[in-house]
């Protein structure tokens, strides 16, 4: 995994590695659960429908080409370096939402393939959140290392992440990174278990917790300090990985050589008897942890526009 970069930082060849591939069977409850508590996630390659995948991929660049920001055939997605979202959508909020419920899109995240590998996971009927995170990265942007428990914990302690690359992602397009053996950094842990999110799961405490310490270093530095290393891999359409909300993870940079939009979503699951009454992530407009709907998500913003 060559000329890698994360946050415009060169990684160095042994600061990074791959993600272990799970070879057992998608109903093995046991091996899975195993997986995830030593890992912090599990690898699951081409278990969906790579049509359906590609199917999901046109869905949301043919919307993106009809704002000027993908380049016809729309299916590549290539970047126009242009935008005229504003000009043309409108309401934001409304756009980005639409295109985060296209049929095609949620027949996979939704669907019954996903559906069938989480219940396995939580070995009970799952179910999805309605809120999912739609993410069209353009050549130069990245996602910063975080935790993702701070945001969904509450109702329910049993959620996990379903990320799913929409299209084949090429490592130089800048798939997800984890930070291997994070789901044991108990410094960094302790103080996220310890926040009542039932009492006060305010966007200020869930983002802090979420993000500040993990991020008061460079992910190089990071990794370097405890002799550990950035995983990540070339994805392709019908993989899935599923993790915990207890794993460092991140983005690395998109630096395709052609402009292609790395396409990517996920969603969380979590056992269908605990609690889908919170108006942040279930509904037909829920809020998102910020209060502002799909309109305040990073995906939201203009191709054309940095994410920070």
């Amino acid at each position: 995994m060559k000329d890698c970069t994360i946050q415009g930082l060169p990684i160095p060849d042994d600061r990074i590695g791959r993600f272990a591939e799970y070879d057992g069977g998608l109903r093995a409850t046991d091996q899975l659960q195993a997986a995830i508590e030593r890992d912090g996630y599990v690898l699951l390659r081409g278990v969906l429908d790579r049509d359906g995948v590609m199917a999901a991929r046109h869905e949301v660049f043919s919307r993106l080409e009809q704002v000027g920001e993908i380049k016809s055939p729309a299916v590549e997605g290539i970047a126009t370096g242009e935008s005229r979202r504003r000009e043309l959508a409108g309401d934001l909020n409304e756009f980005w939402r639409s295109v985060n419920t296209g049929s095609a899109l949620r027949g996979v995240t939704h669907g019954k393939s996903v559906h069938e590998i989480l219940r396995s996971i939580l070995a009970e009927q799952a179910r999805g959140h309605d809120l999912m995170f739609l993410r069209p990265a353009a050549v130069g942007q990245g996602t910063r290392l975080h935790y993702d428990h701070p945001f969904f914990a509450g109702r329910s302690n049993r959620i996990l992440t379903a990320w799913i690359p929409l299209g084949d992602v090429p490592i130089t397009d800048g798939p997800l990174v984890a930070v291997e053996g994070s789901n044991r950094f108990d410094d960094f842990l302790d103080p996220i278990r310890e926040v009542d999110y039932a009492a006060d799961r305010s966007n200020d405490v869930v983002q802090k917790v979420a993000y500040d310490k993990q991020n008061e270093t460079d992910p190089i530095t990071l990794v370097t300090a405890r002799g550990t290393r950035l995983l990540s891999s070339g994805f392709q359409a019908g993989d899935l990985v599923v993790f915990s909300g207890f794993l460092l993870h991140g983005s690395l940079d998109n630096r395709s050589p052609i402009g292609r939009v790395r396409l990517s979503c996920d969603v969380r699951y979590q056992p269908a008897a605990d609690p889908a009454d919170d108006e942040r992530y279930f509904g037909e407009n829920p809020l998102g942890s910020s209060g502002g709907g799909y309109g305040a998500m990073k995906g939201a913003k203009p191709l054309t526009q940095p994410w920070a």
